[in-house]
């Protein structure tokens, strides 16, 4: 499928069950298995690369829409801005916020088509520096079917602090019900992918001078047109009684201790693909070794 920035394009699809590949052999030396030697890296450039941004101007944060003023929500974002607090960097501090079920946070993101990779550098620290020291003090990279306020469908890939510090965060939430994973990671930069390719949503992450892994595959039937972004979010135990009420919590800043500042040194926008034999869903079919090479950009 091309990848192509997002016109006025409708959006009839829905994000499909969540699941984890599947271990079924197909024929071991036919059709239906990818080899490293054949699998390619995304391609860079074209239409969907002029999205890309290394955040070294302050014009650049005008290429980026905030969710809180295109659907009318409240901003829970204290600082933006691009080559000034940190040079040559995004900087988002989120104010206590969620992305959780039906909970809502700071989202800024650009509107594209098709079949995507989304590649970032980013850093979660606390805002005296560290460790944030807040539960769910995460930030990283988003994909969102617009407009879905009532039956929110997302996936996400990020980083910080989870239930504890050290965490890389992988989240599907299918109708407004998230299903979220944490694995252990390095504090520091991290480098995160976010890609949809046919009817698989991939996630995977590697901490400065390290190795890629493949944090999460779902099924999905995403829609052509998503939201892709960068997410901040922070402070969930604030949320005190209201975490049983979303509807509540969204409508109006909830006062906390938010603890989370997040550096994206760049994000870039690739074009993955797959072969058609190839099942991304069945690690027989694509192993980890091989869906990293496909999914993540050469020589990163």
């Amino acid at each position: 499928m091309r990848a192509k920035v997002a016109g006025s394009l409708a959006v009839v699809s829905v994000l499909s069950g969540c699941g984890t590949a599947m271990s079924a052999r197909p024929t071991p030396s036919g059709p239906g298995v990818l080899t490293l030697q054949n699998a390619v890296p995304p391609t860079p450039g074209g239409e969907v690369g002029e999205a890309s941004t290394e955040f070294d101007d302050a014009a650049d944060l005008t290429m980026w829409t905030r969710l809180s003023q295109t659907e009318k929500d409240v901003d829970r974002i204290t600082k933006l801005d691009v080559n000034k607090t940190v040079k040559g960097s995004l900087y988002l501090e989120p104010n206590t916020s969620a992305w959780f079920d039906g909970f809502r946070g700071p989202f800024v993101y650009q509107e594209l088509a098709g079949d995507i990779l989304m590649h970032a550098r980013v850093k979660a620290e606390g805002r005296r520096g560290g460790k944030p020291k807040r539960k769910f003090s995460l930030g990283g990279l988003m994909a969102r079917q617009p407009n879905s306020y009532a039956r929110p469908n997302w996936v996400s890939i990020t980083t910080g602090t989870g239930d504890k510090s050290g965490q890389v965060e992988v989240k599907y939430t299918q109708d407004g019900s998230s299903k979220p994973q944490e694995l252990a990671v390095e504090n520091g930069w991290v480098e995160l992918a976010l890609a949809r390719v046919g009817r698989v949503f991939v996630a995977l992450y590697k901490a400065d001078g390290g190795a890629w892994k493949v944090g999460r595959r779902w099924p999905s039937t995403l829609p052509d047109v998503l939201q892709w972004g960068v997410t901040a979010y922070t402070d969930w135990d604030s949320y005190s009684t209201l975490k049983q009420d979303a509807a509540k919590g969204n409508a109006k800043q909830v006062r906390g201790t938010p603890d989370l500042e997040l550096t994206v040194d760049f994000v870039r926008f690739l074009r993955p693909e797959l072969p058609e034999y190839a099942d991304p869903l069945n690690t027989a079919s694509v192993s980890d070794e091989v869906l990293i090479k496909a999914m993540t950009p050469a020589g990163a």
